[in-house]
């Protein structure tokens, strides 16, 4: 598993490389590699390989189309991490950008990134039809606006010391976290050209994933180690954060995290042994940090 997902990120920071340094030079550009590099685990982007490999997509375009969710990725952490915003000032185990590079920097860095994203869909480096190009660009602008990552965000700064139902904080969840991911598991389906109702299928899986995400991300925050983490942690629960643990506790919390598993890998049934890899990152997801 970690050698899959160093070779994924090892494959993706180099294209992300590459792409950059082929940009007109701007004074940007330092505090978008500082805000995107070394990047993380890929975890996104393994999962988005994980559903390619199920549906025969090439690695390099899954690579490219990783790239490009990478960047929105770290846009969305640089802009999270503001003070108007979850006010972190380590992220993945150094200065957030805001900090290296003052507020207004990392808020044009983000928004650079957010745009590189596109950038790299429509780029001749993608290897596939331009409909199929819009179509993605599409998918992942919905995912990544007030519909999904930034409505989710918008949500979880309203639901602080608020009391939240169970059903809210799943939606903003979904929204926040999960969107990006129902795009990675959309992306290979959206290539093959399936119809509306296939590609909602591998939508789903994805919003699924990235609940599982959020909570295990949450879980770490309850219990982790700031110095594993890259991060600080036992933040949530000072700034009155609405979440799973908060509502059921954290035993309960885990035990929703083994449904989600049990129904994603009972959804996946039908590709037999080929979705071993998906199976095997969905714990990872879960363990991490531990």
């Amino acid at each position: 598993m970690k050698t899959r997902l160093n070779r994924i990120a090892k494959d993706t920071n180099f294209f992300l490389n590459d792409f950059l340094n082929k940009q007109n030079n701007s004074k940007l550009i330092p505090a978008m590699k500082y805000g995107l590099f070394p990047g993380g685990k890929k975890i996104r982007s393994k999962i988005l390989i994980d559903i390619g490999s199920l549906l025969s997509i090439d690695y390099k375009t899954l690579i490219t189309i990783g790239s490009a969710v990478e960047c929105i990725h770290a846009y969305t952490l640089i802009h999270d991490d503001l003070p108007c915003m979850d006010d972190d000032k380590i992220r993945r185990g150094k200065p957030s950008t805001h900090i290296k590079f003052g507020e207004s920097t990392a808020i044009l860095a983000g928004n650079s990134l957010q745009t590189i994203a596109c950038e790299i869909l429509a780029s001749p480096n993608l290897k596939i039809s331009e409909k199929i190009k819009v179509n993605l660009i599409k998918k992942l602008s919905e995912c990544s606006g007030h519909l999904g990552v930034a409505g989710g965000q918008y949500l979880d700064l309203s639901y602080e010391k608020q009391q939240v139902s169970k059903i809210k904080i799943i939606e903003m969840e979904i929204k926040k976290t999960g969107k990006l991911f129902s795009f990675c598991c959309a992306a290979p389906a959206i290539i093959k050209k399936m119809n509306s109702q296939q590609v909602k299928f591998f939508e789903n899986i994805g919003s699924n994933i990235g609940l599982l995400f959020q909570i295990a991300d949450d879980l770490i925050d309850f219990k982790g180690d700031s110095k594993v983490a890259g991060k600080k942690t036992r933040k949530d629960q000072k700034k009155g954060k609405a979440t799973l643990i908060s509502l059921l506790g954290y035993e309960n919390a885990v035990k929703y995290c083994d449904k989600i598993i049990f129904d994603i890998n009972k959804s996946l049934k039908k590709y037999g042994s080929n979705s071993k890899n998906i199976k095997e990152t969905l714990v990872y997801i879960l363990n991490r940090n531990k």
